[in-house]
């Protein structure tokens, strides 16, 4: 059950947190992926207390109801990527960083193994009186892959090898109107030596750490919109690295290193895993079909990954490049939207007024601009000129903006029909 619950957030970590794994055009030599592993690193203390914007550990705060968790279990998943290096060997011994066969050119390269350590059931009661700290080991781990050429014989081999990891997970709660979970993940692996490089402290680190929390019974409060009782208590949880957020039901909470709203989802529309993080799926698909089949060969030679992204692209069907060129989803029309003015029926920009210089200023005054926020450089065009006020407009922060037309623009009718107009605050305005 708790797998189940873990799906939507494995989808939604694995379309963030393999950013920059292997970028378009999804080859080995591309500049861009030169510079890997950007997000949710934590390497061995040695080596971060040399590099100070390397971290080695995480940690972050949740709410949980205690009404609907007395007797709850708590489900842990911490999760992430255990490099491995990979390295092209000729029979001779000789390691030329790349060799050509068969039409695909295999090269050196660091791969990503994906780990998970799982913990639970922990009792929450358990939690809130003594805590549970976990140590955890990701073991070292070599393989040989035979290369054969076209005619049978042995051209080469893939050498592949993971270096061990060495880690701890420490979980705690403590009382209050709402229970405040801690969760705190460090790497403890020695560094190989004090002047490592970033190269060498990654074979011995957790890439891409995100950790995922899972409640039997109970229910997580949301630190982003909270309930007005659970305000204060949200407003005091901290998180350092790792950040945390609803997924699905309230049950289900996903922490990573790339910060989130509620409940994110993966597009229906999308047919598979493109390594880009939030880049539009339509325009790299499209992008793949650009590739000379030379590069595509190093592509595929470059990692199973982007191997597999370039066959999809090259056999999508037409109907699914027509899923990704957009979708239109209705909303609940039972519910106003927050941004039309209907959905609150104190605020209508068509009669509302703003005092400006002690007159009460609405539609249809004219004003004479005066620009001072400095907002756009296009302001320095507009000085002195005169308008015509279409609405008063507030924001969800109360803030207070006037639409106005431009008298003397001969494009202003059709703007207007458009419903597009200029906006400045009403200090900015000088009544006519």
């Amino acid at each position: 059950m708790t797998g189940d619950r873990f799906s939507a957030a494995r989808s939604v970590a694995d379309a963030t947190l393999y950013e920059g794994y292997v970028l378009y055009p999804y080859r080995a030599s591309a500049k861009k992926n030169q510079v890997r592993w950007q997000f949710g690193v934590l390497a061995p203390p040695g080596f971060c207390s040399e590099d100070p914007s390397e971290r080695s550990s995480a940690t972050f705060q949740c709410l949980i109801d205690p009404e609907r968790g007395a007797e709850s279990n708590m489900y842990v998943r911490l999760r992430g990527l255990h490099m491995q290096r990979r390295i092209v060997e000729l029979p001779s011994g000789e390691r030329p960083g790349r060799l050509e066969l068969g039409g695909v050119l295999h090269v050196d390269w660091d791969e990503a193994v994906d780990v998970a350590i799982d913990l639970g059931p922990l009792p929450l009661e358990g939690l809130l009186s003594r805590g549970v700290d976990r140590p955890f080991r990701l073991d070292a781990h070599s393989s040989v892959e035979e290369l054969r050429a076209p005619d049978g014989s042995s051209a080469g081999r893939l050498l592949r090898a993971r270096n061990p990891v060495e880690g701890r997970v420490w979980i705690g709660a403590d009382h209050g109107r709402h229970w405040t979970a801690t969760v705190t993940v460090e790497i403890t692996s020695p560094s190989p030596h004090p002047w490592a490089s970033r190269e060498e402290a990654l074979a011995r680190s957790l890439i891409a750490a995100h950790v995922m929390l899972a409640l039997d019974g109970g229910s997580f409060v949301s630190l982003l919109d909270p309930p007005a009782e659970a305000a204060e208590a949200a407003a005091r949880c901290r998180s350092d690295g790792i950040h945390p957020v609803l997924i699905g039901d309230d049950s289900v909470v996903l922490a990573a290193p790339i910060i989130l709203y509620d409940h994110p989802e993966i597009a229906p529309e999308s047919p598979g895993d493109l390594y880009d993080s939030t880049e539009i799926d339509e325009i790299l698909a499209l992008r793949v079909l650009t590739l000379t089949d030379g590069e595509k060969a190093e592509a595929r030679g470059t990692d199973a990954r982007a191997a597999a992204v370039i066959d999809r692209c090259d056999s999508m069907p037409p109907e699914v490049w027509e899923r990704l060129h957009g979708t239109l989803r209705p909303i609940d029309t039972d519910q106003v939207p927050w941004w039309e003015p209907g959905s609150d029926p104190t605020v209508d920009p068509a009669v509302d007024t703003v005092n400006i210089a002690g007159a009460s200023v609405g539609r249809g005054a004219s004003v004479r601009l005066r620009p001072s926020r400095r907002a756009d450089a296009q302001d320095l065009f507009l000085k002195d000129r005169v308008a015509t006020v279409a609405g008063v407009f507030r924001d969800v922060d109360d803030g207070v903006y006037v639409a106005v037309s431009l008298d003397d623009d001969p494009a202003s009718a059709e703007l207007e029909w458009q419903g597009r107009y200029l906006y400045f605050y009403p200090d900015e305005l000088e009544l006519l």
